[in-house]
């Protein structure tokens, strides 16, 4: 499968569109800050995206997003094939590995925002959701934000985000798990690198420029 990352859509789904139709992934995956907002009267409906030649859309929640709509659901498949993938949730890929999600991170813009309507305090990874993680082998991380250990990396890019649970709590994740790859966005810039043997990619956003979308790399595993 050709499977298309993104960092931060935020709403920009007519730049997604774009990139489906122009790269025709069979599959996309995206970091957080997706733009799940179904309540507020300037939210894009998700029924916008045109997945085309993507079979799906598998998306952790960032910091912006409508969290209490989100745990208020019915179901994690929000419209056909555009798929909300819990805190802590696993998706095994058609070459075998396996993925696991962890959005949420910190809104450094909370005091502009209403509690309730577009501020929630469950934006942050919780002690909840760290509890009862699954028993298995994870080769892939996909995630909002970044463990303790690539903040100073990422500082430069973003100085006021700084510091803040949901990064304590990536860094317990990667002691638990140690995949070979991690990808995320929240930080607006493209970079990578090698944490203790995890190969590492922040993907920027649309609307900052920058390298916002890559391929996910094949697996090097069994010849695949």
């Amino acid at each position: 499968m050709r499977i298309l990352v993104t960092g931060d859509i935020h709403m920009e789904f007519s730049r997604l569109n774009e990139i489906i139709s122009k790269k025709r992934p069979d599959m996309v995956i995206c970091c957080g800050d997706f733009g799940y907002w179904p309540k507020v009267p300037w939210g894009a409906p998700l029924s916008n995206i045109k997945l085309q030649t993507a079979e799906k859309i598998l998306w952790c929640d960032g910091n912006h997003e409508d969290h209490w709509s989100l745990r208020d659901r019915e179901t994690d498949e929000l419209e056909a094939g555009i798929i909300y993938m819990p805190r802590g949730s696993t998706y095994t890929l058609e070459d075998g590995r396996t993925i696991m999600f962890m959005g949420g991170g910190y809104s450094i813009d909370k005091d502009m925002r209403r509690f309730g309507v577009d501020w929630f305090p469950e934006e942050t990874i919780s002690t909840n959701d760290m509890m009862n993680l699954p028993d298995v082998n994870v080769d892939i991380f996909i995630t909002h934000t970044c463990p303790v250990e690539l903040v100073l990396d990422m500082l430069p890019h973003y100085p006021e985000k700084g510091y803040e649970p949901s990064n304590q709590a990536l860094s317990t994740l990667w002691e638990m798990y140690k995949p070979d790859l991690w990808m995320f966005g929240h930080w607006h810039h493209y970079k990578e690198g090698v944490m203790m043997g995890t190969k590492w990619h922040a993907l920027s956003c649309p609307g900052h420029g920058g390298r916002w979308w890559m391929w996910l790399p094949e697996s090097k595993k069994g010849g695949k």
